[in-house]
């Protein structure tokens, strides 16, 4: 996984845009070979054509790295700053077909990864002045979940797990499979290093209770209204002061400040990451700087 992009770039970041260049180039870039002078050099703007959060700026410049080492990438902004719409992102230099080549998958993972981050700093906003944390789910797109998931914490959110390997989430049809909470929260730990800690989706008080006497590390608040977190939070607090209360299901920005103040610790929020709109960026060459005539 690439948990941080501003110390290099690792392998599996690159075999993925090695990937994404062969689906979208495949044998060539027919339309800018058989339109564009082969020698043609341009220069290239990156622009914010709305407001937001920028993400992804040093992953479009190893796009176009990868397309051709001699593009000159020069960025304005770094990720995490927000930006006012027309501001220049990113100047790239270099040949034509290059820049042309690398265009699209440049930006496609920048608009994406910068509507995560700004649909983040929505609901980071939402929360200003309160003691919980917002994170986000494995609700990501297949291939690009840690990408997603780094634009997430560009946007001021943090990571829930990255996925089934690095902590236990009892669910309902884990319980249901297993026979019940304890039964479920038992056998877990009979097989888990004492290191990793065990998490159970609660949906009623009862669930809640059961979780809390069993020795569940973290308890989630599944689809409960505030008013019921505010009660299973007293209880919990109560009962098992170390427990870690997470709220989830049908967060958004008009309800996520009610479901801080019940309580909680953690606010996870699936829709950060499968249900945001992409910024709009976009690259235009504002200078051609001639080459060979065909």
């Amino acid at each position: 996984m690439f948990n941080t992009l501003t110390n290099g770039y690792n392998t599996e970041l690159r075999n993925q845009i090695r990937c994404w260049l062969a689906e979208d180039v495949g044998s060539g870039d027919i339309t800018t070979q058989s339109t564009i002078p082969a020698g043609s050099q341009s220069k290239a703007v990156i622009h914010a054509k709305e407001a937001g959060i920028i993400a992804g700026v040093s992953i479009a410049q190893l796009v176009f790295e990868m397309v051709d080492d001699s593009l000159k990438f020069q960025p304005f902004v770094q990720d995490g700053m927000e930006v006012a719409k027309g501001t220049i992102i990113a100047e790239v230099e270099g040949s034509t077909h290059s820049l042309l080549t690398g265009e699209r998958l440049a930006l496609n993972l920048m608009q994406r990864l910068s509507g995560i981050a700004t649909k983040t700093r929505a609901y980071v906003n939402e929360l200003q002045g309160l003691p919980v944390r917002l994170v986000d789910t494995r609700k990501t797109t297949p291939g690009h979940r840690s990408l997603e998931k780094y634009a997430v914490r560009v946007g001021g959110g943090a990571n829930h797990r990255f996925g089934l390997y690095d902590a236990v989430m009892i669910k309902d049809n884990h319980i249901k499979g297993a026979g019940g909470i304890t039964a479920a929260v038992q056998a877990a730990r009979r097989q888990i290093p004492h290191t990793m800690k065990i998490e159970v989706e609660a949906e009623s008080m009862e669930q809640v209770e059961e979780a809390a006497a069993c020795g569940a590390d973290i308890i989630m608040l599944d689809n409960m209204s505030p008013e019921n977190m505010k009660e299973a939070v007293a209880y919990i607090k109560q009962k098992a002061p170390h427990i870690i209360v997470e709220a989830s299901g049908g967060v958004t920005l008009s309800t996520i400040y009610a479901i801080a103040q019940s309580g909680v610790d953690v606010i996870s929020v699936g829709n950060l990451t499968y249900s945001f709109q992409s910024l709009d960026i976009s690259l235009d060459l504002n200078e051609k700087k001639g080459g060979a005539a065909r």
